[in-house]
């Protein structure tokens, strides 16, 4: 069995250029590889296009690196929390491409199976269809979507083994299982890194034939975005 361990997160992040395409598995704060992130903050790439559902908040996941301004094309799906990317966005200094979430989740999942192209009802009549093909299927019309094509995708779980194998737990699992393998290399970073032969193969996500390399992160914050409580009674 192939031993995809590294041994931290510099050597993980290893090949990564300016001008690359790299996706990043989470959503909102839920989920994202917080040790990459801060490494590709240290790294200092430029001009990067990064593919995620949105980019966090102003001081923290995505937002570190917009505040860098390292990152020149988001692809997202919404704006969301983040002042610093809605600014960068409206000004103009960011490029940014919004996608229905689900064509979005469908475009990485097409990518990790090898799909180059699918048709879906999203966003048919509206500014996302512009300049793309649209056929009826069923008497519906529908619009032709692309598989992104990444050279990193990057991605947090809960639990992983040295063969590359994931556990994701709850809804951290998001985004993440659709992008392992949806790029040329596959990087997950664990919250807990075990032998192969560990793990229950009947609760493991992601097999490791989808993940070139895996680190154990540390130092995790796990914040939350939005919290609500009740007032005490």
């Amino acid at each position: 069995m192939i031993n995809k361990k590294v041994n931290n997160v510099k050597e993980a992040l290893n090949g990564i250029e300016d001008n690359f395409t790299i996706m990043l598995g989470g959503f909102g704060l839920c989920g994202i590889p917080e040790n990459s992130i801060n490494e590709l903050v240290k790294k200092g790439n430029k001009n990067l296009t990064c593919i995620s559902n949105n980019a966090g908040v102003d001081d923290f996941g995505l937002g570190l690196l917009l505040q860098q301004k390292q990152i020149k094309k988001m692809v997202s799906s919404y704006v969301g929390e983040n002042a610093e990317f809605e600014r960068q966005m409206l000004s103009g200094e960011l490029d940014v491409e919004l996608i229905p979430q689900g064509t979005l989740a469908e475009r990485c999942r097409a990518a990790q199976a090898g799909i180059p192209a699918f048709f879906t009802p999203a966003g048919y009549g509206t500014e996302v269809a512009e300049g793309k093909e649209a056929r009826e299927f069923n008497g519906k019309m529908h619009v032709m979507e692309h598989a992104f094509k990444a050279d990193f995708a990057i991605v947090k779980a809960w639990k992983g083994d040295t063969a590359g194998n994931l556990i994701f737990k709850g809804t951290a699992r998001n985004f993440n299982p659709c992008m392992c393998g949806a790029a040329k290399i596959t990087v997950a970073e664990v919250e807990e890194l075990v032998e192969a032969g560990t793990l229950d193969p009947n609760q493991v996500h992601i097999p490791g034939i989808l993940v070139n390399r895996i680190f154990q992160g540390e130092k995790y914050e796990k914040r939350i975005e939005q919290r609500t409580v009740r007032l005490k009674k």
